[in-house]
């Protein structure tokens, strides 16, 4: 038997502060966490165990003894066959068995028997998280099966070294995710940084199970919900280029508090994710992206101070970038209409209007193949003719101006083998004694003349 603590409270008095705090709190008053009380004419079972009923401890002598459904379990138990006798067996217990089992003999009611079949609740591991500074924290706890049909769900919240009531809520559960949830009020003004103690039960008819105590701040269980609207862009003329772009999520109100968020993508080749943080604003140019393939974008929040978890990531965004039309031409052709040929390949594209029906004679137009050249073949043909051009006039030129200095150049004094030119006519008379225009002499045969060349060469 548990000492009272009156006889201790002048020792405990006489603690210094700090072994005060080393001390253990005492339970916090409206927190029982025990199985649902049950009547004495309740029988327990599990599901897909076997149960006994008895109608009386000494059977009757030769009198029937029959029994009847009541309550939620008729239709399931009266679509069995019930055999009468003092003792009623029943076999592979399930939920829907649950009711109210009644025995009688020649009509008159004997004993009725409450029949339960539940089991024990699984122990909750609760976490909290809190949507926005301005919302409720909301507890939960996800459940491996589904619970029986009794189970109760509570939670209690306090204020750690604070001698106060714990405040009770009660979990409701969701079916589709198979969790218990539950929602903490928080009074306006609440400090953010002060610590606490959340408290958790589950019980039914088969028995109770308590989850260990959370200590939370109101500022660690921030968790903002996912951004939403999140968009992929390409831009005009940037093939390695994405705008994506999102919006806060509802629950969150940016007058006050910002998010910060992060963003993945990947093209849907790769496995793995490239990831961006620090992103304040809502959208992101991204510019290492792979060209001509689709990428698969997400985005997540957290507290703008990083305070919290990060959200979930939203939903899966994709786009791909700018694809240059004239890339698709060059490799597709400048038609999509194509027929095979006689070998079997593509070789021939031909206009889409080519393919339909002459209104006067409804006959099909033949088509003329037609090669396209890209302007690009052009462009470098034009260049190397006009290159090989100017390097042809360069070579006359130079050949040209050797050419008239080659008789100084080549000159040689006499006798070194050469062949002195001797001119064969008499010698010109001075520049003093001849006109200004005197005729040409005429030409002799075989004689050099360099003078005409040199005429020649000059362009007059």
């Amino acid at each position: 038997m548990a000492r009272p603590l009156r006889p201790l409270l002048p020792l405990l008095l006489c603690l210094p502060p700090p072994l005060l705090l080393l001390l253990p709190p005492a339970a916090a008053p409206g927190r029982p966490c025990s199985p649902t009380g049950l009547s004495r004419d309740t029988v327990l079972g599990r599901p897909g165990a076997n149960v006994t009923l008895t109608c009386q401890d000494q059977a009757p002598v030769n009198i029937p003894v029959s029994w009847q459904v009541e309550a939620r379990g008729a239709s399931a138990a009266g679509g069995r066959r019930l055999a009468g006798g003092n003792v009623l067996l029943l076999q592979r217990l399930r939920y829907e068995d649950s009711g109210r089992y009644s025995c009688s003999v020649g009509g008159r009611p004997l004993r009725s028997l409450r029949l339960l079949v539940e089991e024990p609740p699984e122990t909750p591991r609760v976490s909290c998280y809190r949507r926005s500074h301005d919302k409720d924290v909301l507890c939960e706890w996800p459940l491996q099966a589904k619970p029986s049909p009794g189970t109760r769900a509570m939670l209690w919240v306090k204020r750690r070294f604070v001698a106060e009531n714990a405040t009770e809520q009660r979990c409701r559960y969701f079916s589709k995710a198979r969790k218990f949830l539950c929602r903490v009020k928080v009074p306006p003004g609440t400090d953010d940084t002060k610590p606490l103690v959340v408290s958790t039960c589950a019980h039914n008819g088969a028995g109770a199970s308590a989850g260990e105590d959370r200590i939370i701040t109101l500022s660690s269980v921030l968790k903002p919900d996912p951004p939403l609207n999140v968009t992929v862009e390409a831009l005009e003329k940037a093939p390695q280029r994405l705008r994506v772009n999102w919006s806060y999520p509802s629950s969150w109100d940016p007058r006050f508090y910002w998010l910060r968020f992060q963003v993945r993508y990947r093209p849907e080749p790769a496995r793995t994710f490239t990831e961006v943080d620090q992103v304040m604003t809502t959208w992101l140019d991204i510019r290492d992206a792979w060209r001509g393939m689709q990428h698969v974008v997400q985005v997540r929040a957290q507290e703008e101070f990083g305070h919290g978890a990060w959200s979930e990531w939203s939903r899966e965004a994709v786009g791909t970038p700018w694809i240059d039309p004239s890339d698709l031409t060059s490799e597709m052709g400048p038609f999509s209409s194509q027929f095979p040929g006689e070998d079997g390949t593509y070789g021939i594209t031909l206009p889409p209007e080519l393919f339909g029906e002459d209104d006067a004679g409804g006959t099909v137009v033949e088509a003329s193949t037609r090669s396209v050249a890209h302007p690009h073949a052009f462009l470098v043909a034009g260049g190397s003719l006009l290159l090989g051009i100017a390097l042809f006039l360069g070579i006359v030129v130079r050949y040209k101006q050797m050419w008239r200095t080659g008789g100084l150049r080549t000159a040689k004094p006499e006798g070194e083998g050469q062949h002195v030119l001797v001119p064969l006519g008499p010698p010109s008379p001075p520049l003093s004694d001849t006109p200004l225009l005197s005729p040409p002499a005429p030409p002799v045969p075989g004689a050099l003349h360099v003078t005409n060349l040199d005429y020649f060469f000059s362009g007059q």
